[in-house]
């Protein structure tokens, strides 16, 4: 006797129950590899917003004022006096058509370093290392002259910043780096 079509539609019905019942080999292997992407781009991500620490955050902070102030005196065609206080640990910056007044507003709104961070010191071509205060002053076409920003945290570690007249640029350096005028 020939089997019916409902016997059929049994057996083939509890074959794919018994197959639903888990993934394919193909099925893993895709997911482990999107896992493996996700997280090869999202931990270093992480680990820098959650783990970056202070050195690193303020010479970021720095080099966006630097790059900000010489962006302005660009399109302003005005220059710009970036003022540190080394021994107060702040930051601020005016046009230098600003009145006193102006730049006391300025100083008022200062950036302040974190506690664990210091400006060791100020190296610029024309004063040499400066311990106490400094200008920075950005030409309107854009032009700084050529300074380095000694920054150390708390722990000892040192980051130099070097600001460079035409490139545009500013380089980080890890460790304390000294300039010699010969």
């Amino acid at each position: 006797m020939l089997p019916r079509f409902s016997d059929f539609q049994q057996i083939f019905c509890r074959k794919k129950a018994l197959n639903d019942k888990g993934y394919t080999l193909i099925e893993l292997i895709v997911v482990l590899v999107l896992l493996g992407l996700m997280f090869g781009l999202v931990i270093p991500k992480f680990r820098q917003a959650i783990l970056s620490d202070s050195l690193n955050a303020t010479s970021l902070r720095i080099i966006g004022l630097v790059e900000n102030l010489r962006e302005k005196a660009i399109s302003d065609q005005v220059s710009y006096v970036l003022h540190l206080d080394i021994r107060e640990r702040k930051l601020w910056a005016f046009a230098s058509t600003a009145s006193e007044e102006e730049q006391e507003q300025a100083r008022a709104r200062s950036y302040q370093l974190p506690l664990d961070v210091n400006i060791e010191d100020v190296w610029s071509w024309s004063s040499g290392k400066l311990y106490d205060e400094t200008t920075i002053k950005f030409s309107r076409k854009g032009y700084v002259e050529q300074a380095m920003i000694h920054l150390q945290s708390e722990d000892g570690r040192q980051l130099s910043l070097e600001l460079t007249p035409f490139l545009g640029s500013i380089k980080i350096h890890d460790g304390y780096v000294d300039f010699n005028r010969g």
